[in-house]
Parts: C-alpha cells; structure tokens; sequence
C-alpha cells in the first residue's frame, strides 16, 4: 500500500515536471557525438580554452575496500522501521546450540525445536516455540543451515565458516523477523558454490523476513550462483557490524523492503555485468557507519526488458536518503553508474564520494551511460535535495555525468564538488541554489546545466565549462536564470542563459584562472566575495558572476591571482565567447 502510494504521488510530480518544464529534447544525438571522443581525453575545446586537472581532494579522492573498524562520528539516531526491530525490545531465553566439525553437525535437543541433519546439512524448526536462540559454532565445508519457524528467533554467529558447494549456506525460511547477531570478536564466513541443485537458489544468505544485523562480529559472504545476501523483506545494519559481501554472480546486497543502515562497517563487491552493489526495490536510509561498495562490471543487453542495462554501486527503485554515515561508490564498467534512484534521492548530512571510470555502452541499438548520480529514468522526473553533509563525485569518459536528476535538482546546504567529463551537474527542470557550496567542472561539456529555470538564491557557486560552445552555466533555451542571492562565478567557452528578474548586479567578461586560486571582488573599499578555485586551471574563458551586495552599474575589480580588471555590473549577461573561439547556435547545450 505505501508502496502505491509513493508511486501515484511520484506520477503525479512527474506529470506537473513535465507540464512546466521550458525545453525538453531528446539526448540521443549528445550520446551519438560524445561516443566518437576518445576516453581518458583532457584537453577540451578548441586550442585556448579548457580545463586541465591538478591537485586537490576533487582529483585525488579514492575509493576502496576497507575493513578497518573504526566507525566514522558523522551518525545520527537509528532508523527502524517498527519499534520491534530493535533487538533490545525482545528476549530470546532459550538457547540452541548448533556445531559444524567438517561433514558433521552436533545440536542440541530443546523442547519445541525440531532438528535434523544429513551429514552438515542442518534443519531447524522451532514451530510456534517464541524466543529461540540459535548459537551457531564450528567450519563444515560441505554442509549448510536452515531455520523455520512461526516466531521470530535470534541467530548468532559465533565463529562460524559455512560453505555450501550446491545451495544456500545460511537459509533462513521462516517468515519472521530473524536477528543476525554477530558474536563479540568472532571471524563468521558463509559461502556457496558456482553450481546449485536448488533452481530458486537466490543467494549465500537468504533471510524470508526481515533481517536485522548487530553485534561486533565480522562476516564474510561470498555469493558465487547469486546474490551475495538476498532479503525478501528488508535489512537493517547496525553498529559494531563489519560485514564484506562480494558476489561474482549478481548483486551484493538485495533486498526487496528497505536497506537501512544505521551503523557498521559495511563492504560490497560485485564483478558480474549489470550488477547492483547494493539493490532495493524500496528505499534505502544511511544514518551512520561507513559503506563501500565497488562493482566493475559492464553494462549488457537484457532480453527480457529488450533494453540495456548498466552496473551500479546503489540502486534502489524508490527513495534513496542519506541523513549521516560515510558511502564510497566506485564503478569501474563501461555505462555503470554510483548512485542510481528511480524517484528521489536526499542527501541532508554525512559524507558521500562516487567514482566511475566506464565510458558509454552500446548494444542493439541502445546505450547506458555512466553517470555519478543519477536520480529518476526516462519515464519519471525524479529529485535531487541536497541539504547538507559533502558529496564528491568524479567521473570521466564518454557521456560521463557528475549529478543528472530527470527531474528538479535543489541545493540548500552541504558541500558540492563535481568533476566530470559531460555535464557536471544537470537538471531535465528547474534548478534552484538557495544555500551551500558548489564546486562543478567539466571538461567536456557544461558545468551546470539546467534544462529548466535556474534559480539562485543563495550560496556559492563555481561552474567551469569546456571551451568552444559550453559554460560554467547553461540555462534552457526559453528559460531564465534568476538570481535574488548568491555568489556565482562560471568560466567557460561561452554565456549561455538568459537573465530573468534579478535583484543584484551581474559581470560578463573574459580572463584566465589558475587550479586552487583565489579570485577576489571588491567594490574599492571591501571585498564582496572570495571565489576559492578548483584544482583546474582554466585560460581565456568566457566569465559571469554576481555577488552579494552587487549592484547593477556598479564598478568593481576582479582579481585573478596576479592579474586584475575593472568590471562593470549590469542586469542582462553578453554571450561573449572565449578566445579562438567560434560562436554556436542557440540550442539546448549551446550548438
């Protein structure tokens, strides 16, 4: 029911997107040029103009596995879904313990639990017997675990090593909640083999209920026919885990309900093609902790939806928010992407830094682009909100977008910092900035480009755009730039926006800048704002910018590192272009 709920509600903003949106072309003759660039190039534009890197976190961060346990402080409250999934509001009294010795299994004999075993191939079946704990000890590798029951049980992991060459390892059958207790220090491993007698086998781990992660253990699970963990109802990860799920099949993580990660160390890879990190067909909350996931895998054809799909780090078919915590995505595949939300996607504090290293793929006809973020799909005009926290996003090769929201795209706090080969950060509708720091450069494409309005109202903002046609800023054709707040300072081959009201002058000029410098306004007795540049270096470029306190008519310098200018504000822009450079048309990203 919530489920529908959410979908009609997301129509339904889809539909009034689109009603209101200023200019909406088709991309596939952008996807069709940028596929004969070569990947890995730098130098962009014609022979004046371009970006080219240097140092600094923005092209230097990197993204890795790392098992290490100490959890990061950026956490806020724990998320449950319902009160009941906190494991101090339930008691588990009666204990069952349950020892591997290879092809072999030892258990207890507990009123109301049945259990069986052939060989290390162990069933148990506490029925309507509530507060079962199952203590699960010992290394088989040749033998495998199956829970059923009519109550929800706790099971711990308490030096475990399951694998299963045929099925499941750890098969958890019941419908009810399931508490996954990783035992104080102990090393946990389950695994199961690239071959299964079991046709619906769907993963290493596979809990039918909900399954809730605790404890200061370490798990490892290796998915080899599937899924690594495949949760039919939703998981939540808690603090003190530390959990390394890799699968050479499928997806990590896949949970149908909801991913919640309210704490833990959480690490994901993936090597199949098209495979999700972590998928949820719902939503997926971070609170604290610290996950990274990894996929590098390309992208394929899939005959089924008769359409091509790309890897991601995370996907989910909903709501992807993130309140605390530390993500780290990499995809390393050609069309893969970092984050990947169908509908809407919050970002209000933590840290979240992305990678990808593909560049476009192609099949029959169809493509799948790599993409940093991606929020919304060809059929639903999702959102972006970023309200806090720090988001670092790097990608390069062909097609290769920073942030794309299919929707609106809203910053009102946090620190924003992209580089990318295409569009660093795009919007198909309105844009508005009314708060936080923005750092965007592309080096083949525009900065910021919103095919919508833009509206500035606060913040800073520093766009650099690839010489020739593209811009720092790029508005929609038929659409305005309007500016009540802010500070705004983008370099490119050109202006490309139109003014709508503004209540603050703005400059249009030319100039060089160099990577990590300061470039200053001052109106002669103060400065107005101090412009931190990116590691990028860029030379002869197209300018605007608009400063708090700026006034139309009014004179300022403009200083630049070692060179400076008298400038002028007013309240319309100039299309000046950078020098050598030829004057473009007037369409969508500046031809």
């Amino acid at each position: 029911m919530i489920m529908k709920k959410v979908m009609k509600t997301m129509m339904l903003l889809a539909l009034i997107v689109g009603l209101q949106g200023c200019s909406q072309e088709d991309e596939s003759w952008m996807d069709d040029w940028y596929g004969n660039i070569e990947e890995g190039t730098t130098a962009v534009g014609g022979e004046s103009g371009g970006a080219t890197a240097s140092s600094g976190d923005l092209t230097t961060f990197t993204v890795a596995i790392d098992r290490s346990s100490t959890e990061p402080q950026t956490t806020v409250g724990e998320y449950f879904p319902d009160e009941e999934d906190d494991l101090a509001n339930n008691t588990f009294a009666t204990q069952v313990n349950i020892s591997f010795d290879d092809n072999k299994a030892t258990f207890d004999e507990v009123s109301g639990v049945t259990i069986t075993a052939n060989g290390a191939h162990v069933v148990a079946d506490h029925g309507s017997t509530a507060g079962i704990h199952y203590v699960v000890t010992g290394t088989t590798t040749n033998g495998s675990l199956t829970v059923m029951g009519e109550k929800k049980y706790e099971i711990e992991l308490k030096g475990t090593d399951i694998t299963n060459p045929d099925s499941t390892a750890l098969n958890l059958l019941s419908k009810k909640r399931a508490f996954l207790q990783l035992a104080n220090g102990t090393a946990n491993v389950l695994a199961d083999g690239s071959s299964s007698k079991a046709s619906d086998q769907k993963g290493a781990l596979y809990c039918k209920g909900k399954l809730l992660m605790s404890g200061e253990g370490q798990l490892e699970v290796y998915g080899n026919y599937n899924n690594g963990i495949h949760v039919a109802d939703y998981i939540v990860l808690r603090s003190g885990i530390n959990v390394y799920v890799k699968s050479t099949a499928n997806h990590g993580i896949k949970a149908n309900d909801g991913v919640y990660v309210n704490g833990g160390i959480i690490n994901v890879e993936v090597t199949a093609a098209a495979a999700k990190g972590i998928n949820c067909e719902s939503n997926i909350i971070v609170n604290g902790g610290r996950t990274t996931v990894i996929t590098t895998g390309s992208g394929t054809w899939d005959s089924d939806d008769q359409e091509v799909k790309g890897a991601a780090a995370i996907k989910c078919d909903s709501t992807y928010t993130q309140n605390g915590g530390e993500v780290y995505l990499k995809s390393t595949g050609n069309g893969g992407k970092g984050l990947k939300a169908d509908y809407e996607a919050y970002v209000n504090g933590g840290s979240l830094y992305v990678i990808t290293e593909g560049s476009k793929y192609t099949s029959n006809n169809d493509t799948a682009s790599p993409k940093g973020i991606k929020i919304g799909t060809k059929n639903v005009h999702g959102a972006l909100d970023v309200n806090g926290g720090l988001l670092l996003d790097r990608t390069k090769g062909a097609n290769g977008e920073g942030i794309e929201s299919k929707g609106t795209l809203n910053v009102s706090g946090g620190n924003v910092q992209v580089s990318a080969y295409d569009d660093a950060v795009n919007s198909a509708g309105d844009m508005t900035i009314s708060g936080g720091d923005i750092v965007a450069v592309s080096t083949g494409n525009d900065g910021m480009d919103a095919n919508g309005n833009m509206y500035v109202k606060g913040g800073n903002i520093v766009a650099f755009g690839a010489s020739g046609a593209e811009s720092g800023i790029d508005v929609g054709e038929q659409c305005r730039l309007y500016i009540t707040g802010g500070n705004v300072f983008g370099i490119g081959g050109r202006i490309d926006a139109s003014l709508g009201s503004t209540t603050q002058g703005v400059v249009s000029t030319s100039g060089s800048v160099s990577a990590n410098a300061a470039v200053t306004v001052s109106d002669g007795s103060s400065t107005l704002v101090t412009f931190n540049m990116p590691p990028y270096s860029y030379n002869n470029g197209a300018i605007m910018l608009t400063a708090t306190g700026m006034a139309s008519a009014g004179s300022y310098k403009l200083s630049m590192g070692s060179t400076s200018q008298d400038v002028t504000a007013s309240a319309s822009l100039s299309s000046g272009m950078g020098a050598g450079m030829q004057p473009g048309g007037g369409g969508r990203h500046g031809w």
